[in-house]
């Protein structure tokens, strides 16, 4: 059974920074791209970062160049999103998913084909 599990989300300072992690099981992440997505109030899910199954291919969106890191433990299943410089328009919730098709990864929802039930991630002013 596939299974994608978020953790990390919270209240957060402008300029602050948090670590969400997203603890997967029923598949191993050798052969499968991992996504991280957020959903705002009122707005389209969007892609924010994922990685390829090698781990040698990373993409980031625009407006999260510099700012966010995607990285993975495969002895822990874990993939993880360390957030920095953290904006208002950040606030959103973050969700994992794992790509339906092996190795590579995208920024389009509709490439994956198992998500996480997301945890929140609230910037404060």
């Amino acid at each position: 059974q596939v299974q994608l599990v978020e953790s990390g989300g919270g209240l957060v300072q402008p300029g602050g920074s948090l670590r969400l992690s997203c603890v997967v099981s029923g598949f191993t992440l050798n052969y499968y791209g991992i996504g991280w997505f957020r959903q705002a109030p009122g707005k389209e899910r969007e892609g924010v970062s994922c990685i390829s199954s090698s781990g040698g291919t990373t993409y980031y969106a625009d407006s999260v160049k510099g700012r966010f890191t995607i990285s993975r433990d495969k002895e822990k299943n874990t993939v993880y999103l360390q957030m920095s410089s953290l904006k208002p328009e950040d606030t959103a919730v973050y969700y994992c998913a794992r790509m339906a098709r092996f190795y590579s990864c995208s920024g389009a929802t509709r490439e994956y084909a198992y998500w996480g039930h997301g945890t929140q991630v609230t910037g404060s002013s």
